[in-house]
């Protein structure tokens, strides 16, 4: 007589199917959605700036996948949404679409085309716009901000507005425009943002004044703004002043940190009486007149962390 499977080869059997249904629920063959709000801007005669806002998808987006009438062009990480595309021809028409990405490889559809065409170029011009006037902001909400600016001039006309925040580039906008939607920012944070002119053959402007805006806090987020505020920096000969108030934390902020061009110089120690209200340091410098500084702080709080950043200042050696 044929005796029956034992329990232990059930149990073996039922365990392998169940591990292969796992898999095959598990496997990720649903694309991204397809990028939307694609813009592309001519930054000059020889380069365009493609923008898009991120995608969506079951897992992650881990890439953007730029095409030029088809072909691609950029690959991405999946944290930008903007790409500058260099080496084109002047006066040519151009078509860009924007594709996603996800870690299993699934790509989205194609977003709408757009095209665009790049400006004749400006033979010997070396004479940057001068610089955007009166710019201004507002706080749309936790992620997104609106700036506004007067329009700049140049012997061979404006082509974009470039937004800057900290020094890097976040945001083109077409030269006839002044105004400018930032999304993707953090909720309960401070920005500082400056706007540059740029022309036909890429001379940029000086910096607008500085905008800083503090973008809405999640609901339910009550906890206090731990950023020094009111900095203000001022270069002086061989020095360059400082001047802020510390957060309010409910006791004596010793310590601040003090970052120069994004990296930390100097941690500002007080003993165990730090300054009421303002705060002031000066800070010795020996680079050549004419060198640029970034500047920025945060406060080393009472339970021994730091705190959020200051928004930052940028000043020119004398």
């Amino acid at each position: 007589m044929q005796r029956p499977p034992t329990p232990v080869v059930l149990a073996c059997f039922s365990a392998l199917l169940f591990a292969a249904c796992t898999v095959q629920d598990e496997k990720d063959d649903k694309p991204p959605s397809v990028p939307l709000g694609v813009t592309a801007q001519a930054g000059s005669a020889t380069s365009v700036h493609v923008m898009w806002d991120r995608a969506a998808d079951n897992k992650e987006v881990t890439g953007y996948e730029v095409y030029r009438k088809g072909t691609k062009v950029k690959s991405l990480p999946g944290s930008k949404h903007m790409v500058d595309i260099d080496g084109l021809a002047p006066r040519t028409a151009y078509t860009f679409t924007v594709r996603a990405r996800d870690a299993a490889g699934n790509l989205s559809g194609s977003s709408a085309a757009i095209s665009v065409t790049t400006p004749a170029p400006a033979p010997d011009d070396r004479r940057a716009p001068s610089p955007p006037r009166q710019a201004k902001g507002r706080t749309d909400s936790g992620t997104t901000v609106t700036l506004t600016w007067q329009r700049a001039t140049d012997d061979t006309g404006v082509t974009s507005y470039d937004i800057y925040q900290e020094d890097s580039r976040v945001h083109s906008v077409s030269g006839t425009r002044t105004t400018a939607r930032v999304s993707g920012l953090r909720p309960g944070t401070v920005y500082t943002f400056t706007v540059r002119a740029r022309d036909a053959a890429e001379n940029s402007s000086p910096d607008s004044n500085s905008v800083d805006l503090t973008t809405s806090s999640t609901p339910g987020d009550y906890s206090p703004n731990t950023a020094p505020t009111g900095l203000e920096v001022t270069a002086h000969k061989g020095s360059i002043e400082l001047s802020w108030t510390p957060p309010e934390t409910g006791a004596p902020v010793k310590e601040h940190q003090l970052h120069l061009n994004g990296t930390l110089a100097t941690t500002i120690v007080w003993g165990a009486q730090p300054p009421a209200g303002t705060a002031t340091y000066t800070m010795t410098v020996t680079d050549r007149p004419g060198t640029r500084y970034s500047i920025k702080l945060r406060a080393r709080l009472p339970d021994g962390t730091w705190g959020d950043f200051s928004a930052q200042r940028t000043v020119v050696v004398r």
